[in-house]
């Protein structure tokens, strides 16, 4: 059965290719410069067809065996790769991505941050009652542009795919991880990319330069942290921005702050979970609640779309500030080893009659109220690590 596309569609895949092409230009110039000087060779022989019919005969016979053999293209290894390759194109399998060179045909992403908009901070309308549409995941891989019939892995933030061995090959991921990502990214618990994993790209330069002059000033370098160098960063923060020491209580929150970026009781932090828990800190900061929610993609927005419509159960568009902040609890069910789903509810029971929450018609939240709120929750749900980024 064929399959649609628009000119643009077929110019992308038409340049996309050109990529694949290139891996086999030394084997189709290797084969017609054989198939050259076999019929130099063949002329030769008809020179001296003119003295004789049998050896007009056995020329043309040695003719035709050399035209076989020079047709075959080189022999040895590298024409049995090749041809397999040419198989697989005409099959419309593509090419393995272990079969690129991956000196030239694959390159590092260049990240680019963000720049804030003049309407940044304008609400989105964004109708959590009726269903979004959702764009479609990539067809070809993210990082060598190649479509395979094997497996492609995507993201559950973005609609990026990738293959395993182009992850390995360009160093992103470690051997735990890809086979976490081989686990999890066809369940519905998914798997977040390179680029959504890594919550301090949503930073804008500007951010980003605040962030690490804190750092320079309390001489934190990119490294594991025990608790001590925690409890010292926020020491000088404290004393930075309120000039005031921590308090106990302050000191206390700090610790369990460590304790939650340290689920393995490893003793340490890992720097990458440390990153992107001050990162979200700067978000919070800097950015308005209208801001974080534009920084969610369509597959976020529907996630919390399901959630919204499982608590309100009454259809009247309306959910309690308890159910809202147990929604907000949700989003990390990611870090519990028996979760199904890092996105949909399953534990939020019903809210007491006599609570003060179901009791209170001014803490109801409507959908709008409920995606700005959640929003930064949301987005500290993105890593793929056990480690909790966030307060809640």
């Amino acid at each position: 059965m064929g399959v649609l596309m628009s000119k643009k569609q077929s110019v992308d895949k038409v340049q996309k290719c050109t990529a694949v092409v290139s891996a086999f230009q030394s084997g189709i110039k290797d084969r017609a410069a054989v198939v050259k000087q076999a019929e130099g060779d063949t002329e030769d022989r008809d020179v001296p067809t003119q003295t004789s019919t049998g050896d007009e005969e056995k020329s043309a016979e040695d003719g035709k065996g050399g035209e076989t053999e020079s047709g075959s293209g080189p022999s040895g290894p590298s024409a049995s790769v090749n041809q397999e390759a040419w198989s697989r194109l005409r099959d419309g399998k593509g090419v393995e991505p272990e079969d690129l060179e991956k000196s030239h045909q694959l390159t590092p992403p260049a990240y680019v941050r963000p720049k804030r908009e003049a309407d940044d901070d304008q609400p989105l309308e964004v109708e959590l009652a009726k269903k979004e549409q959702q764009p479609k995941s990539d067809e070809m891989c993210d990082v060598c542009e190649v479509w395979t019939a094997d497996d492609l892995y995507p993201c559950r933030i973005c609609t990026r795919v990738f293959h395993d061995g182009c992850l390995r090959e360009l160093g992103y991921l470690r051997a735990e991880a890809l086979q976490e990502m081989r686990d999890t990214a066809h369940t519905v618990t998914g798997w977040s990319c390179y680029y959504c994993d890594n919550l301090n790209l949503l930073l804008t330069d500007e951010e980003m330069y605040s962030l690490m002059e804190t750092f320079k000033q309390c001489k934190i370098i990119p490294s594991c942290l025990v608790s001590d160098e925690l409890l010292q960063y926020h020491h000088f923060v404290s004393k930075q921005q309120f000039d005031k020491d921590l308090t106990d209580e302050q000191e206390e929150e700090v610790l369990a702050q460590f304790a939650a970026l340290d689920p393995d009781k490893k003793g340490h932090i890992e720097w990458s979970d440390f990153l992107y828990f001050e990162s979200l800190a700067v978000l919070r900061k800097f950015r308005t609640e209208n801001s974080l929610v534009r920084l969610l993609t369509a597959k976020e927005r529907d996630a919390a779309r399901l959630v919204f419509l499982g608590l309100d159960l009454d259809e009247d568009g309306l959910i309690t500030r308890a159910e809202c902040r147990q929604a907000q609890q949700s989003w990390f069910n990611k870090l519990s080893k028996d979760s199904q789903s890092c996105n949909v509810i399953s534990h939020v029971g019903p809210i007491c009659e006599s609570s003060p929450a179901s009791s209170s018609s001014e803490q109801s939240k409507t959908d709008d109220d409920f995606l700005r709120e959640s929003s930064i929750y949301i987005l500290a749900a993105r890593p793929n690590s056990t480690a909790m980024h966030i307060r809640l």
